[in-house]
């Protein structure tokens, strides 16, 4: 199969690499928490400067012409204090598709999980997941501080024109005020017609201190939207066998015009598929009440301030849109292909469009002043929804008031650490929903790990697309009943030896499924799924690591859930420090799951849905890579699927893996990216 990644680009990247040396080498690694060199301050857990212990204090001052940063983050709903990544080894934690997940051949197409994973949030909930990988989240939400501007820029160039670019800047104006950018832009034509998808996110957050330490507020402002043409599998998969010049994209789709795909890199437009939207603007903000202290040291005094008592108010707006839509109706194929009756050329449309206001009202309190990790939350909230279907005067308003209830507790010396949160929706549209949830992480020691357990449950209305009002076409709406859903989890987890061992058990009530392109059911019968996993390094030698993670899975029964018994990825690499600042990671990572009845997929109504008809057996998926890092460059380049080679037919990379029926995966892939950090 020939590639379409030029040579100039690879040249390009050699003189960009050795051209730049000289001021990489003037840039201090910023992949980790770093303290300011020649200060006599720290940080505790919680980010507060404390005055050092070790060394002679009083002889140490701060150059400050010294190229040096301190900067960390913590996550929109935690306390916890993080550093930067700096990690080489393991293209997942860069490139933002998990491995255990699979899509319909490129990027920002619908995702589905190997993984049982059912949705495990209380409240209204639309009904539209297949891309929520793909965008930004309130969860994942970093807030940075920083004592000095820094900025990471990214791009990753693949096979067929497919790219990615990806931009993160922090900077604190003043000691008390931050704020971030971070913006994520992909395009993906892929190696099918009518399969451009793109993906366009933006997040801006920024958060404030009162000098007095008091009054805090956070701006978080998140913008996703996802464009992702459907073409509906292929029309017949045994033609991938007899390809006149061994590219795909000549064979005939179920859905979209032929003549109208095109693989215009700069071209996102969708005649016939999904785009989605959803915008989150939350200003969070609180006053608190305690005790003042301050530290002093030879040239600076820090003022400090511990909260008792906190006032707290969020308020948050969420809208979203979901539409799927054909310009170009061809009635014999969605009659033959999914029994669906619709008008030859006229086009055809389903949207549903939310907004969503919630005001929570919160009082926090710190039994320990010294660890604000440790609080307990009392927590009401009310929400007002509305919804419009296909950008009419049809509209719904439905409400919603719940309390909740938090307690955390994350020990000074780390040795406990605790989480127990509920919430149970009072009235309103989904009036009995809630959830509980507790986990306890001990450590067992320096040499033994850390041991956590968990317990979840979950009460939930049925998804709102299900519901007469949604304009999306499911034959069989009805009254549904609540889903429960019970999680016992737990982590074994040995740093010092590389050893992660783990479990999950989930036990599902009422499980709500899709089981065609336009039908949903729920099975009444209590069930059960199994998780277990395992992750280990080994070291091999000197330079040669092998990483491997196992995931075995299995049902009691006969649910309606399909997934694999066994999923396993093993990377196998050759890495170490070489020269001064030369970080490498290269060798083979190989992927494989046992053969199962995978979900096929329905692109009008955004859902995998159940089949067992068709087994999905692949070849192991293989993949070459060449990981470096120089200072605060990186560098990824890599061969996948290697797998789909054919030496039976001259040598060409043409036996493709299916990821779904009649949604073949791409063949030989290539890769390459570069992120780049610095300081400004």
């Amino acid at each position: 199969m020939r590639l379409p990644l030029s040579k100039n680009i690879l040249a390009a990247f050699v003189l960009l690499l050795f051209g730049n040396a000289a001021l990489f080498a003037q840039t201090r690694n910023i992949g980790q928490l770093n303290v300011q060199q020649g200060s006599n301050i720290t940080y505790d857990s919680q980010g507060r400067p404390i005055k050092k212990t070790t060394g002679n204090d009083s002889l140490q001052r701060r150059d400050r012409n010294a190229d040096s940063i301190t900067i960390f983050y913590h996550y929109y709903d935690s306390s916890r204090l993080r550093s930067l990544d700096s990690s080489i080894n393991d293209f997942t934690t860069r490139y933002p598709f998990p491995y255990y997940y699979h899509n319909l051949g490129n990027y920002a197409t619908a995702a589905e999980s190997y993984f049982f994973n059912p949705l495990m949030k209380p409240g209204f909930d639309a009904g539209f997941h297949q891309y929520d990988i793909y965008g930004y989240t309130l969860e994942n939400t970093k807030l940075y501080q920083s004592t000095r501007p820094y900025t990471e820029l990214a791009y990753v160039l693949g096979s067929k024109a497919e790219q990615l670019i990806n931009i993160v800047h922090t900077q604190n104006k003043k000691s008390n005020f931050n704020f971030s950018l971070e913006y994520r832009f992909s395009n993906a034509p892929g190696n099918l017609k009518n399969q451009n998808a793109s993906e366009n996110n933006f997040r801006f957050t920024s958060r404030y201190q009162s000098l007095n330490k008091k009054y805090e507020g956070s701006l978080i402002f998140i913008s996703n939207k996802t464009a992702s043409s459907e073409n509906g599998g292929l029309q017949d998969n045994k033609k991938l066998d007899s390809l006149a010049l061994n590219d795909p994209y000549e064979l005939e789709t179920r859905l979209g015009l032929a003549g109208t795909a095109g693989r215009n890199p700069f071209n996102t437009t969708v005649n016939t598929g999904n785009i989605y939207k959803n915008t989150i603007i939350q200003y969070q903000h609180h006053y608190d009440i305690g005790t003042k202290d301050s530290l002093v040291t030879d040239s600076v005094t820090y003022k400090l301030f511990y909260p008792r008592l906190r006032i707290e108010h969020i308020l948050r707006l969420t809208t979203s849109s979901y539409n799927y839509f054909d310009q170009f109706v061809d009635s014999v194929r969605y009659q033959t292909y999914f029994n669906y009756i619709t008008p030859n050329g006229i086009p055809i449309s389903f949207k549903d469009a939310w907004s969503d206001l919630n005001n929570q009202f919160s009082l926090i309190s710190y039994p320990d002043k010294k660890n604000v990790s440790q609080f307990v939350k009392a927590s009401i909230a009310i929400e007002n929804i509305k919804g419009t279907f296909n950008d009419t005067m049809a509209t719904t308003h439905l409400y919603n008031a719940y309390v909740s209830g938090e307690y955390r507790n994350r020990t000074r010396n780390q040795v406990w650490d605790i989480e127990a949160t509920g919430q149970l929706y009072l009235t309103g549209f989904n009036a009995g929903d809630y959830s509980a949830y507790i986990s306890m992480k001990r450590m067992l020691g320096k040499k033994l790990g850390y041991f956590n357990i968990g317990f979840q449950n979950v009460n939930r209305s049925p998804s709102f697309i299900l519901d007469p009002l949604s304009r999306f076409p499911i034959n069989n709406r009805t009254t549904y009943a609540k889903e429960n859903i019970i999680r016992f989890f737990a982590l074994y987890e040995n740093p010092r030896n590389g050893w992660k061992l783990g479990g999950e058990y989930f036990a599902v009530n009422n499980y709500m499924y899709f089981d065609s392109f336009f039908s949903a059911k729920q099975y009444a019968t209590l069930f059960n799924v199994l998780h277990l996993n395992a992750e280990k390094k080994f070291r091999l030698s000197r330079y040669w690591n092998w990483y491997t993670e196992i995931h075995v899975q299995q049902t009691t029964g006969q649910p309606p859930v399909n997934i694999p018994f066994l999923l396993t990825r093993n990377r196998i690499a050759f890495e170490g420090n070489f020269a001064t600042n030369l970080f490498l990671s290269m060798g083979m990572e190989i992927k494989y799951n046992t053969g199962y009845k995978a979900d096929n997929y329905s692109p009008f109504i955004g859902q995998y849905f159940v089949q067992n008809e068709n087994t999905i057996s692949n070849r192991p998926e293989i993949d070459a890579f060449l990981h470096f890092r120089i200072k605060s460059f990186k560098g990824f380049f890599r061969l996948e699927n290697l797998n789909t080679l054919n030496v039976k037919d001259g040598f060409s990379f043409n036996k493709l893996n299916f990821l779904a029926n009649n949604n073949p995966s791409t063949g030989l892939w290539i890769r390459f990216g570069l992120w780049w950090s610095f300081v400004n």
